[in-house]
Order: structure tokens, then sequence, then C-alpha cells
């Protein structure tokens, strides 16, 4: 695993355009990034016009040596900082980013076979999504399952990528939990992830697979009772979570 010092970089907006109808895709050019490892996050720091500063952190949808780096940012009506950046920032813009951050929630290629396994709630598909394009730009062997559940199909993060990439990559295997709304034609009916569901989509312990869950706090805690519960070592399941922004 790399690691890169994190420091503060400012970051001119490059593009922004609507992911789902509540989140926003931004991707900055930060000239002195050093480069993320897949999973990694940032915080977000803005400053108003009479000095008052608010940041929160954001995982990144990129990865790789690029000072590039995209943001997929859900809006939280009551939030101090999302409101901003989904509906008030502009191309040519400038932001601070502090990063890169977390060396625990991150994918790196390694050659362990182990089958990698994301499972992801709502937005908490952002870094996940960054370590199944990172794998399939890799030569990693090891096969990769995305779990995603989310309230319908235009609430997908990265929708377009993410079905590229099972079509194009017999690696990588992505199956969506409908919430509330299924697409035409879809067999089963919609409903929350379910302990049953979860056991019959994740490879058993005995196959000792790696775990990536990301999403809100109850969905993770969730999730990650019902791994253990399963016979998966605590160790194997990595956790990531969020609450308001």
């Amino acid at each position: 695993m790399s690691r890169r010092a994190a420091s503060w970089h400012v970051a001119t907006v490059v593009e922004t355009r609507p992911e789902t109808s509540t989140a926003r895709r931004i991707t900055l050019e930060a000239p002195t990034w050093p480069g993320n490892d897949a999973g990694s996050h940032v915080d977000v720091r803005l400053t108003a016009a009479d000095g008052y500063q608010a940041s929160r952190s954001y995982s990144l949808a990129s990865s790789g040596e690029s000072t590039r780096l995209t943001l997929a940012v859900d809006e939280v009506p009551d939030g101090e900082v999302s409101p901003f950046l989904v509906r008030e920032l502009r191309e040519g813009d400038r932001i601070e980013v502090h990063g890169p951050l977390g060396a625990y929630f991150v994918w790196t290629p390694s050659g362990d076979p182990a089958p990698v396994h994301l499972i992801a709630g709502g937005s908490g598909v952002v870094p996940l999504y960054a370590m199944a394009a990172a794998h399939a730009e890799s030569d990693d062997p090891a096969p990769f399952r995305l779990l995603y559940s989310v309230r319908s199909p235009d609430d997908m993060f990265f929708r377009a990528e993410m079905e590229a990439l099972a079509e194009s990559d017999d690696r990588f295997d992505l199956q969506v939990v409908y919430t509330r709304r299924a697409p035409a034609g879809t067999t089963t009916p919609p409903g929350r992830l379910t302990a049953e569901r979860l056991r019959t989509a994740v490879p058993p312990a005995t196959a000792s697979p790696r775990l990536f869950v990301c999403g809100p706090t109850p969905f993770v805690e969730a999730v990650a009772g019902w791994l253990v519960e399963e016979g998966h070592a605590p160790g194997r399941v990595r956790t990531e979570r969020f609450g308001g922004s």
C-alpha cells in the first residue's frame, strides 16, 4: 500500500454535472495532488467572504497518480457544505481539499486471489466504485462483486460506468437491491436488503473474502453484524459510514 502525506491543496473545478436528482459529480484539478489509493477520502473546506470556514469529508470516486479528483456529492438539505457543492459550485471555482486521507478503507492490487465483495448503501458506493474501477485497470486476479442497495435506478451513482464494467470485465459482478422502485421487468420486488439476501450474495466465510461496506451508519452496522454472524472474521470486514454534511 502506498503512503502519501496528507496536506492542503487548492483545486479548481473543471467539470460539474448531475449524478442523480439530488447529487452532483464534481471533477477537480489540483496540480499539487500526489495521487491516491482507491477508497481514499478528502476533507473539503469552504471559506465564506466573512472568513467563516466549514469542512466536511467526502470519498473520492477516483484513484491513481492523476492530479484530477472526482467527487460525487449527495445533498443533505440541512447540511452546511453539501448544498453549496451541489447547487452553487461552478466550473472555474476554487476550493481547498485536504488529503489523501484513509489508509484502512482502501484497496490496492495485491495478487491475493481471495474474492473481494463490496457492499454499498446509497451514496456509499462512491469509494467502492473507485475500487472496482481501479481493479478493472489492474491485473489483480481477485474476483470482485458489488452488492448495491439503492432506492431506484434513477438514484444509482455511476450507473453507466458500473454496468459497463460488469459487461466488459468477467472479474466483476454487479448486483443491485432496489428498496423503493425496481426497473420494469424485474422479477424481484423492491425491498430493503435483508440478512438472507446478503447471505446468498456474499461468498461464504470459508472462502475468506475481503469485505468492504460503506453507507449510512444504520446500514453499515446492520450489514457488518450480519456478516460476523455468518462467520466472517471481523478483521476481514472493513467499514466506512457517513452522516449529514
